[in-house]
């Protein structure tokens, strides 16, 4: 009997071990397939090297890094490639908020005033107090003047242009290495009434009532942060998030990160970039690799769904709640359904059919993070090469509808 019993085991496990085996074989074989798709597109040659994933609440299902991280130096763009990926790192300043909120640092509702040592308030409304959750949702009426572009950016340092020339353009964003700024006093300069660049930095709405996308006014929630908290907001990001998820090849500073495995940036694919980065870093300044992005986006997920470990449920659902009314906006945008401008949460954009994530685009950087709610898959790219044209905005969004595509059969 005994021994009956000990073939039926063996059997079992054989059966077992050959169904094991063949789930991955039908998973390889969709990759294969997927793999394809996103290189016939690549093959039209609009650009040089990016990365993307199809994520669950689980883990990774897929990612794979295309062309080449450096055309030059034939380096190939991995899913450990890092990059900045633009206002996609505006989900990272939602987060460190609530988590400073949880620390009992700070609140949502608070005025800025509170924590800035300069003055901030809009001339057209001296006595509307500005507050924290209108920085989270854009409707702070603080603006991305002129000087945003023209005193903001800033070049590497010591770095080897490697044949890179500056055209006219590129002039007028990058300024001198040896003339960076800190982000306090850029926005000091940008947002205190006696500031040298303050000209048009405030808009003719009432602080509170209309949804205004703002770089300056995500840097300065960053800024609000590093006072409330006492750590800076790079320090305080890689506690509260990098550390417990693991995303071990990301920063927001060159020397946070391994510069070897970073991908030059093109404005075109045959026109490469210099390295540069940003005195409001936090509004788009976020380096990272496709394989810490998924961790990231897992995370945001579980969060979604009442599982996260780098926020409270509460804090989460803050994070996800829609704060805004039709009456916020001027102009909504309901045709593209993966646009974050068409209701914020805390730093994070819903589209029109119920998409949650963000866009992201820079000189030579163009992203997209969204997940859908109503089957917890999510999706992520990021590219080191701009595109300005039709051609280009449908290669990108081919690849995005490649990864729809798929995701439901890995």
């Amino acid at each position: 009997m005994g021994r009956i019993l000990l073939l039926m085991v063996i059997s079992w496990i054989l059966i077992s071990c050959h169904s094991m085996r063949a789930i991955p074989h039908v998973n390889h074989g969709v990759k294969d397939s997927l793999n394809a798709d996103i290189n016939k597109i690549y093959q039209q040659g609009l650009f040089n090297g990016f990365a993307v994933s199809i994520v669950n609440e689980k883990s990774t299902l897929y990612q794979k890094g295309f062309g080449f991280s450096d055309v030059k130096e034939k380096k190939l763009y991995s899913e450990n490639t890092i990059q900045n990926i633009a206002s996609v790192s505006k989900t990272f300043v939602g987060i460190a908020l609530l988590k400073a909120e949880e620390l009992g640092k700070l609140n949502l509702d608070d005025p800025v005033q509170k924590y800035v040592p300069f003055k901030v308030a809009n001339p057209n409304f001296p006595q509307t107090p500005i507050t924290i959750r209108q920085l989270a949702t854009h409707t702070s009426s603080i603006l991305d003047n002129e000087f945003y572009l023209s005193k903001n950016y800033f070049l590497k340092p010591d770095q080897n242009l490697n044949g890179v020339k500056l055209n006219f353009d590129d002039e007028q964003i990058f300024n001198p290495a040896d003339s960076i700024i800190s982000m306090s006093v850029f926005l000091e300069n940008v947002l205190a009434e006696n500031g040298k660049w303050n000209k048009n930095s405030f808009s003719t709405h009432k602080p509170g009532s209309i949804y205004e996308y703002s770089n300056v006014g995500t840097a300065l929630a960053a800024f609000i942060i590093e006072k409330a908290t006492g750590q800076t907001f790079n320090k305080f990001i890689k506690e509260y998030i990098l550390k417990p998820l693991q995303m071990k090849d990301s920063g927001w500073s060159f020397d946070e990160v391994k510069f070897s495995q970073f991908s030059r940036l093109y404005e075109k694919p045959d026109t490469p970039l210099p390295y540069y980065q940003s005195a409001t870093y936090p509004d788009g300044g976020f380096i990272t690799s496709i394989n810490d992005l998924s961790k990231y986006l897992t995370e945001l997920i579980k969060g979604y769904n009442g599982k996260g470990t780098i926020l409270t449920q509460k804090s989460y659902k803050e994070y996800f709640t829609p704060q805004l009314t039709a009456s916020n906006f001027e102009e909504r945008n309901d045709k593209n359904p993966y646009s974050e401008s068409y209701n914020t949460g805390i730093f994070m954009g819903f589209g029109h059919t119920g998409y949650i994530g963000h866009t992201g685009g820079d000189p030579g950087v163009m992203s997209m993070l969204f997940f859908d709610p109503k089957n917890n898959l999510g999706r992520i790219m990021i590219f080191n090469t701009n595109f300005s044209d039709k051609k280009g905005n449908e290669a990108f969004y081919g690849i995005w509808n490649v990864l729809e595509k798929y995701q439901l059969k890995l």
